[in-house]
C-alpha cells in the first residue's frame, strides 16, 4: 500500500514549568510506525520522568511484538506509585500503523484521537477492555489516504477552563476545529499541529494551565526528496553519482556550486543564476533545467539545518512558519524538508574542498559532511526516512 506518513507533534509546558510532563515518542520497524503520546501525571521533573519512561517502554515492548496487555502490566510494574494517589503510571494513547495500511489505536485516559477523513470527523469503534484494574479502549481498522490522526494530551481539552470557556474546550469543541482546520487544501501536519497548539495557548490566554501536546500524523503519497552535495572522491564517479541522484524519485536538490557545475556539465544544461539578493547572509539560488532547486552550499545548508534544529525544539510559531515561507535558498530546502518530504535521499561527495576546510581537522569533521549529518540527524527526529550515499 503507497502511503507514507506526514508527522509532527509539539507541546506547550504548563506555565511556570521548564520541563513538559508529556512525551511523543516514535519507534519504527520493518512492519510498522509506532507513535505513543504519554501524559505524566502532574507537572514537571517528576512528569516528565514518568511519561517518557512510559513512552519508551510502551513503543519498546510493541516493536518488539509485544501484546497491549504485557505492556501495561510492565508499566504499572515497573514505575514508581505515587504515594498520594497510589497510582504508577501516566496516561496514554499509541497508534501503530503497519505498511500495509492496518492501523492499530490503544488509549487508556488520554482524550480520544480524532479521526479526520474525507472532511468529516470518523467515528472509531473502540472496544473496552479491563486490564490489571485499568480500562483501556482500543480498536483495529484500515487507514486511507489523506487521513489525519490527532493525539493529544488533556491539556487540549481543558484549554481554557476558568478562563476564556468555564469547562473547557472540550472533546467535541476541539474535534470540531480540527475538522474545519483540516478542510484546508493539502494542510502539512506542522500546520496542523502549530493551529491546535495556537488555539489551545490562546485559551489559556498564554499562560497553559496544564502540559499541552498534540500530534499529527497525516496518511500521504511518499514524498521523496533528493539532495546532491559536493563533488565526488574521483572525476569519473560524476556521471555515477549523477545516474543515481537523477533516477532516484521526487523532488532533485543541488546544493554547492562544484556540485551545481558538475550536474549542469552531465545534464549538458546551463546554470542561470538568480539576481534576486533577498537575504544577504545567503546566497541566491540559481535555475537549471530538470531539477527543482539549485543553491548555494555550505552557507545555505548551515541556516537549512539551523531551521530544522529550531522546528525540532519545538518551534511551531508563526514567526518561524514566515521564515520558513522566505524567499532565499535555506528556507525553501528546509520548507521542503519540513513540510514536502516524507523520504530524504542525500547524494554526497567526499573530494577534499579547501574553502570547506578547517585547519587541522580531518576531512571527516568538515563543515560540509557535519552540515550533511546534522540534517541527517534533524530529519530523522522528524520521523522521516532518511539514506544518505557517499561518493
Amino acid at each position: 500500500m503507497n502511503i507514507s506518513l506526514d508527522v509532527s507533534w509539539k507541546s506547550l509546558n504548563k506555565h511556570g514549568e521548564e520541563l513538559c510532563g508529556d512525551t511523543v515518542g516514535i519507534l519504527k520497524n520493518d512492519v510498522s510506525d509506532i507513535f505513543v503520546l504519554s501524559d505524566g501525571m502532574g507537572s514537571g521533573v517528576k512528569a516528565n520522568i514518568l511519561s517518557t519512561l512510559t513512552t519508551k517502554i510502551v513503543g519498546t515492548m510493541l516493536r518488539d511484538g509485544a501484546n497491549i496487555s504485557d505492556c501495561v502490566e510492565t508499566i504499572a510494574k515497573t514505575l514508581p506509585v505515587c504515594s498520594v494517589r497510589h497510582v504508577a503510571y501516566s496516561t496514554f494513547t499509541i497508534l501503530q500503523i503497519f505498511k500495509d495500511g492496518r492501523a492499530y489505536l490503544v488509549e487508556y485516559d488520554n482524550p480520544g484521537c480524532v479521526l479526520v477523513r474525507s472532511g468529516k470527523l470518523e467515528q472509531i469503534p473502540y472496544e473496552v477492555h479491563e486490564i490489571e484494574g485499568k480500562k483501556i479502549r482500543d480498536c483495529s481498522l484500515n487507514v486511507a489516504l489523506g487521513d489525519y490522526f490527532v493525539l493529544m494530551s488533556d491539556g487540549v481539552t481543558h484549554a481554557g477552563v476558568g478562563n476564556m470557556m468555564s469547562f473547557g474546550w472540550g472533546q467535541a469543541r476541539a474535534s470540531e476545529y480540527i475538522r474545519k482546520a483540516c478542510s484546508m487544501n493539502n494542510l502539512s501536519a506542522p500546520r496542523l499541529t502549530s493551529m491546535i497548539c495556537k488555539a489551545c495557548s490562546d485559551l489559556y490566554l498564554d499562560s497553559p494551565g496544564d502540559d499541552t501536546t498534540v500530534a499529527v500524523i497525516h496518511a500521504v503519497k511518499a514524498k521523496h526528496v533528493n539532495i546532491f552535495t559536493g563533488p565526488p572522491q574521483s572525476y569519473d564517479d560524476d556521471a555515477v553519482l549523477m545516474r543515481d541522484f537523477m533516477t532516484s524519485p521526487g523532488k532533485k536538490i543541488v546544493s554547492g556550486g562544484t556540485s551545481a557545475n558538475i550536474a549542469a556539465r552531465i545534464l549538458k544544461k546551463k546554470i542561470v543564476a538568480s539576481i534576486k539578493y533577498n537575504d544577504p547572509e545567503i546566497p541566491p539560488i540559481a535555475t537549471l533545467e530538470g531539477v527543482d532547486l539549485v543553491t548555494e552550499g555550505v552557507l545555505t545548508l548551515n541556516r537549512c539545518a539551523n531551521m530544522l534544529e529550531q522546528y525540532n525544539k519545538g518551534d511551531l510559531s508563526d514567526r518561524f512558519f514566515d521564515s520558513l515561507d522566505a524567499d532565499n535558498g535555506a528556507a525553501m530546502i528546509a520548507k521542503i524538508l519540513v513540510e514536502e518530504c516524507t523520504d530524504l535521499h542525500m547524494f554526497v561527495g567526499q573530494a577534499m574542498n579547501a574553502a570547506h576546510q578547517n585547519v587541522g581537522l580531518p576531512f571527516d569533521l568538515s563543515i560540509r559532511m557535519r552540515l550533511v549529518d546534522k540534517i541527517r540527524q534533524e530529519c530523522e527526529k522528524m520521523g522521516k526516512t532518511v539514506t544518505v550515499r557517499y561518493y
